[in-house]
């Protein structure tokens, strides 16, 4: 009898074992839950409909699909075409944003908002403010400096960078823009937490390299952009992107 029952409980085990693994497989996908509080997938693992790089009007060869993930696999020699930054068709205003990441190692990019798209902006960064992803590990000078660390909204607010995974493990980011109310959420821990465009917010501004682009995070809509342009990392470098929803707020 004792024995049949360990037979019974190691059956469950692997049971509830195999569902969860099942579960937990199912990226890009939304619950009956979700979609009730309004969320939506920006990214259907199959496909890049939704998306064009920057200026573009369709996404770069260096951008694909793979595995249920949004991949761009780059070398520096690729033409700036190929790799330039990926933006949403739609703009947002007030949203609660949530995507996984990953990366080849001491590879760089970022997830900007915001981002206003036109000639008179060259790149994405001119208008949209980042929070930056940088391998903990390796990534120089970014991973080491103050600003320029995972999770940090760029050159602006430090986060506390050791909320971040090392390459090759998937990472959680989330973004809640809401009234100019901003939230970074790195893998469920808070690590930035500002007000856009207030008094303290322009003279934050104004100590920085930005200072330079008066347009910049001074639009209150814009496109959602996943970083190419970044060449640091070992080639081909290489970053995934998936589970990528929103929630307008």
């Amino acid at each position: 009898m004792f024995q049949k029952n360990l037979v019974t409980i190691a059956v469950a085990v692997f049971g509830f074992v195999v569902c969860d693994m099942a579960h937990a497989q199912q990226h890009n996908t939304i619950t009956a839950e979700e979609k009730a509080q309004g969320w939506q997938l920006l990214f259907d693992g199959q496909s890049l409909g939704g998306w064009h790089s920057y200026l573009e009007k369709a996404p770069g060869k260096d951008w694909k699909v793979s595995d249920g993930a949004i991949l761009l696999e780059k070398q520096p020699s690729d033409p700036e075409a190929d790799f330039q930054d990926l933006v949403t068709d739609a703009e947002f205003a007030n949203f609660d944003l949530k995507l996984s990441w990953k990366m080849s190692p001491c590879a760089d990019s970022g997830v900007m908002f915001y981002v206003h798209e036109s000639p008179k902006y060259r790149y994405t960064f001119e208008t949209g403010p980042e929070m930056q992803i940088a391998d903990l590990a390796c990534t120089k000078p970014d991973s080491r400096v103050l600003y320029e660390r995972s999770g940090d909204l760029f050159d602006l607010i430090s986060s506390d960078v050791e909320w971040v995974n090392e390459s090759p493990q998937w990472n959680d980011f989330e973004i809640i823009a809401d009234h100019g109310h901003v939230q970074f959420f790195q893998n469920g821990h808070k690590v930035v937490d500002t007000q856009l465009w207030n008094d303290d917010w322009k003279r934050l501004v104004a100590r920085t390299k930005f200072k330079a682009w008066p347009d910049f995070a001074t639009f209150h809509e814009g496109h959602v952009s996943l970083q190419g342009t970044e060449d640091k990392g070992v080639t081909p470098i290489r970053l995934w992107f998936r589970d990528i929803k929103i929630r307008k707020l």
